[in-house]
């Protein structure tokens, strides 16, 4: 399994979190880990049926196109393991009420609630933590699930030279 481009431009990311352990058999399709760049958060699927063999540890950074796993397609599928679920074939159908009146947009949205990545700095914003000596403490993260962008970074060197 290589590491694909989450977009032009970008050749390094970071492995942000495995959702499988090594050594569990894995179907093709199925999501095994989540990706980071500096523009998005992407799943990495199984190309194909069999046993993971993990090469890059999450938090890692992995340059694009490199080994990330290895899938042994040989292996059986272990006894007793959970089939995938079926789609259910007949769908119910759901009677939706009219609604009376339009209601207002919230004024005050809820603030998106803080994941895996929350003070985590994407490949360019830890880039610019590591040359000017700033740690993720000092930034308040403000991307997708709290992860610290480089405009987070930039924005708070600009607030610190201004409190000098």
């Amino acid at each position: 399994m290589k590491v694909p481009s989450p977009g032009e431009s970008i050749s390094e990311v970071i492995i942000a979190n495995w959702l499988v352990k090594d050594g569990d058999y894995v179907e093709n399709g199925q999501v095994i880990a989540e990706i980071d760049s500096d523009k998005a958060t992407l799943e990495l699927a199984a190309e194909a049926s069999g046993t993971i063999s993990i090469k890059a540890a999450a938090g890692d950074t992995v340059a694009v196109g490199a080994i990330a796993a290895v899938i042994d397609t040989s292996a059986a599928k272990p006894e007793g393991a959970a089939a995938p679920a079926k789609v259910a074939e007949k769908k119910e159908e759901k009677k939706v009420e009219p609604v009376k009146a339009e209601a207002a947009p919230n004024p005050m949205p809820v603030a998106a609630k803080a994941g895996y990545a929350a003070g985590t700095p994407s490949v360019s914003a830890a880039k610019i933590m590591a040359e000017n000596n700033i740690s993720s403490a000092q930034v308040n993260g403000t991307g997708p699930g709290g992860r610290i962008t480089k405009g987070d970074v930039l924005s708070a060197m600009a607030a610190s030279l201004q409190n000098r």
